[in-house]
């Protein structure tokens, strides 16, 4: 009766043991899988998400294949040095349209204009001003919104006052 259980044990112990190899073997893939799906919850643009698709059909694939006990095959090395180069051509190519795109999509802001930036004050007046005003230490780097505000009050008083005084 022992006999029994210790072969219905070992037989129950070999059918377990090859699953559980299987699924260690196959959670890198799995792990693949999730990351990618993961990659696919986060904003994106049309052409990442139909890259983004691909991945995961071939990602699934793989470990579909892995949990059904099939061979996943393997790139040849032979292949791989040409592909890499038609590749790393194709990025460059798609670096540059994308620089590109982003020069034309910021067109609307550009102008062939020189930018003049004025004072209020102009000449000796604009001297009496830079003399006259004084910053607040605080007012050099604002931290916040409250301190901005401040600042940009204390600097209209001061002008008001100096407008006043310069005028006389």
């Amino acid at each position: 009766m022992n006999f029994l259980k210790v072969i219905l044990l070992f037989f129950l112990l070999l059918s377990i043991a090859p699953s559980s190899n299987a699924k260690k073997r196959c959670k890198a893939l799995l792990d693949t899988l999730h990351n990618v799906q993961a990659m696919q919850r986060n904003g994106y643009s049309a052409q990442r998400a139909a890259s983004l698709r691909v991945k995961e059909d071939k990602a699934r694939n793989k470990w579909w294949q892995c949990e059904q006990g099939k061979k996943v095959k393997k790139k040849k090395q032979g292949k791989s040095k040409e592909n890499n180069k038609s590749k790393n051509k194709q990025i460059k190519r798609t670096y540059r349209q994308k620089k590109t795109t982003k020069k034309s999509a910021n067109l609307a802001f550009k102008t062939n204009n020189a930018i003049v930036i004025k004072s209020k004050y102009q000449g000796k007046k604009q001297k009496a001003w830079l003399k006259s005003y004084h910053q607040p230490s605080r007012c050099k780097r604002p931290k916040n919104l409250a301190v901005f505000a401040f600042c940009s009050e204390d600097k209209q008083i001061q002008r008001i006052h100096f407008d006043k005084s310069y005028g006389e």
